[in-house]
């Protein structure tokens, strides 16, 4: 048989009830094997029962020392009720002086004092009984949150001035750092919010007219790393010409929300648009291909299907992509030529056939090498055969025939990076 004898308004705050053995302080903390909430409970007495009662702070002080006890316990063990029990007499009844020892000597819940009202000035310099003249009965988690992440931050020796605190409010990270940032006007004090926009302003002209593309070889939906590393540099290079009294923080949050943006617009459009409106430079449009990759699966594209011949083959590259698929063929059967892609080397290869085989004779090709440095660069290559064949990939050097000659570049680009 248990009866609730006390209760708050707020669920969590612990409650005192009556069961066949007494009066017990009962609250939920941690969880157990299946995630479930755990409950606690420990003896108190009718004069401990009148100072919860009658005192907030004292009741929120004993839930804050109590919690650590009950995070020990993890997520089978008991409550060490008897520690729980010698925490009472000090907290319930005993004088400032008493509560502000204590607290020096356990593990506590800061962030549920904080939630809960705190003066956290005071709470820094260990008058925690003072503190806590200023407690609710109402939780505030978004201010407990914020406290935790200022404490991060002074960790990492980091000091927000209003403006950079504003800047990550507007983005949503001023709590956490690794959510992907948002505009968020309304969360930022008005007086503040014109000069979050000039800054934001200065970033979008810094980035206007860069995009971040797509990159098949890491799946549909991969992001360009070398795009997004260009236009974070180019970003943070304004912030700090323009605004140098931005900290790191406020810089880096800006360049996370220009790039997210900008990742976001490209994610849904096709790999390769622009190969309808360019000069081909070669020897004629493509209008039957064949892609394979190095699993043995192939992919015809005519011309007129729906989609462009380098849109078609990035998205076959994105189906199919592993670290043990990582070369991809692009060949024009009527024509005798192709392009090879390595993945894994950061290189291509055009082939060309010299010879065709006869009498059961092997045909003849010409292959040569080119070092890729990067998603980009594969995109233009891929557009340039797809729009004029290996003649259009004649601008597009160097060119390696010699094979040595081409692994001894490889290495060279390797020890300098």
């Amino acid at each position: 048989m248990r009866d609730i004898v006390f209760t708050r308004a707020s669920g969590w705050i612990p409650t005192v009830i009556r069961d066949d053995d007494g009066l017990k302080l009962m609250l939920g903390a941690g969880a157990d094997a299946n995630h479930e909430p755990r409950t606690f409970t420990f003896p108190v007495t009718e004069a401990d029962l009148a100072v919860i009662q009658e005192d907030l702070p004292r009741h929120l002080l004993l839930w804050a020392a109590v919690l650590p006890l009950c995070e020990a316990a993890g997520t089978r063990g008991a409550l060490d009720e008897s520690a729980a029990v010698a925490l009472l007499d000090p907290l319930l009844h005993g004088t400032s002086a008493d509560v502000d020892a204590l607290f020096r000597s356990i593990p506590w819940s800061r962030a549920r004092l904080v939630a809960h009202g705190a003066h956290i000035g005071l709470l820094e310099r260990g008058h925690v009984y003072e503190a806590m003249r200023t407690a609710t009965e109402t939780p505030n988690e978004k201010r407990a949150q914020e406290h935790h992440a200022d404490r991060r931050r002074a960790a990492r020796g980091v000091v927000l001035a209003r403006l950079d605190a504003a800047i990550l409010k507007y983005t949503g990270q001023y709590v956490h750092g690794s959510t992907i940032p948002g505009r968020k006007p309304d969360a930022v004090d008005p007086a503040l919010l014109p000069a979050v926009m000039r800054v934001v302003g200065t970033a979008e002209q810094a980035s206007a007219g860069m995009a971040i593309g797509r990159d098949p070889r890491r799946g549909k939906r991969a992001t360009d790393k070398g795009d997004w590393a260009r236009m974070e540099s180019a970003v943070a290079a304004a912030l700090r010409r323009t605004h140098p009294e931005l900290a790191d923080d406020a810089v880096r949050t800006v360049c996370f929300l220009m790039c997210s943006e900008a990742a976001a617009r490209s994610r849904n459009a096709p790999v390769d648009t622009d190969e309808e409106h360019a000069d081909s430079g070669g020897g004629g449009r493509k209008t039957a291909l064949t892609f394979t990759d190095d699993r043995d699966a192939e992919q015809k594209w005519r011309h007129g299907g729906g989609s462009t011949a380098a849109a078609a083959f990035w998205e076959f590259v994105a189906e199919r992509s592993r670290p043990n698929n990582d070369v991809f063929t692009i060949e024009d059967e009527a024509m005798g030529e192709g392009i090879q892609v390595h993945f894994y080397a950061d290189s291509l290869a055009r082939i060309t056939t010299l010879r065709e085989g006869r009498s059961g004779s092997e045909p003849e090709y010409a292959v040569e090498y080119r070092l890729v440095d990067g998603m980009s660069e594969y995109r233009t290559l891929v557009s340039a055969f797809a729009r004029g064949g290996c003649a259009a990939l004649d601008r597009h050097g160097p060119w390696f025939t010699d094979v040595d000659e081409f692994e001894r570049a490889r290495r060279r680009r390797r020890e300098s990076r």
